[in-house]
């Protein structure tokens, strides 16, 4: 029977009985976020992306291990302690990208998020990816991601989550539009919610916030043509009038006044169950029947 490795950024499963020494390419350091880049203690490679920084492939050689650590695994956060102004603060991402031509090098990673496969050829196109096409969510110590919701405070077991979707692995990035995975959270009060949404260097004359009491849609910009989008359906109603939105150097703040003073389950509201339908058909009489 497989078995989860716990190696981080492996998240694959594997036989115990058949687990060679190089069976696994792994990371041995912990996750480093020094300002806006992302990266491992145990390799060179940064990226401000943090769907990117989920497929970085593994430096180091060795077994599986299906031993979970005791302790979770928590970046290390690093700042510069510089204080800036926000007009000082111009959008800007130096992004590691993989130089391609017409053809995938070996070694590409996947780039849809969760998924850690790499390519190894042709058959690689045959693979069926297992990934998530939503976007990370860290909110009071919990870690999931917006397309499943499956909790963890465990970052090595987030790392480690199977995707929820099946399609195509995806070893270029698109040529348009890319997609900014900003990650958001929230909190309330007896009066508002407030959600963030953090998104350093966003460009605040192409964002928007739109809103009515039910619903809200957030659009931000970002050099190098990436942009993020968000768009729900709220759990409770709300004051437009009395809500406000603040830009600021590394998040967007909405701060939602509550039509009534009371407690939300959670900040978006679920999608409807489709109805089962009872649709009446004519039988040879002319009668009206119960389909």
């Amino acid at each position: 029977m497989s078995v989860l490795c716990y190696n981080k950024s492996c998240g694959q499963r594997f036989d115990p009985e058949n687990n060679p020494e190089d069976a696994c390419m792994y990371h041995p350091g912990v996750p480093v976020f020094h300002d806006a880049l992302k990266g491992w203690s145990c390799c060179k490679r940064r990226t401000t992306d943090f769907s990117d920084f989920l497929s970085i492939a593994g430096c180091t050689k060795g077994p599986h291990n299906s031993e979970k650590p005791l302790e979770p695994v928590k970046p290390d956060v690093k700042v510069s302690g510089e204080k800036k102004e926000l007009e000082d603060l111009k959008p800007r991402f130096n992004e590691y990208v993989i130089q391609e031509g017409g053809e995938v090098k070996i070694g590409t990673t996947c780039k849809n998020g969760g998924c850690s496969k790499t390519y190894n050829g042709p058959k690689s196109d045959e693979e069926m990816c297992l990934y998530h096409p939503g976007t990370p969510i860290f909110h009071e110590g919990m870690k999931y991601w917006s397309c499943c919701k499956r909790k963890t405070s465990d970052f090595n077991s987030f790392l480690s989550q199977e995707g929820c979707n099946k399609g195509s692995h995806q070893w270029r990035k698109d040529t348009g539009k890319k997609v900014a995975p900003c990650r958001f959270d929230w909190h309330q009060t007896g009066s508002q919610v407030t959600m963030s949404i953090y998104a350093k260097n966003s460009n605040p004359e192409l964002c928007s916030v739109e809103a009515n009491s039910v619903s809200l849609k957030i659009h931000l910009n970002f050099e190098g043509d990436k942009e993020f989008e968000l768009k729900m359906n709220l759990w409770g109603v709300i004051d437009i009038s009395k809500s406000v939105v603040n830009m600021m150097a590394a998040k967007v703040e909405v701060v939602m006044k509550k039509a009534e003073p009371m407690a939300w389950a959670r900040l978006d509201l679920p999608p409807p169950k489709p109805e089962p339908t009872n649709e009446k058909t004519e039988n040879q009489d002319g009668a009206r029947v119960n389909a």
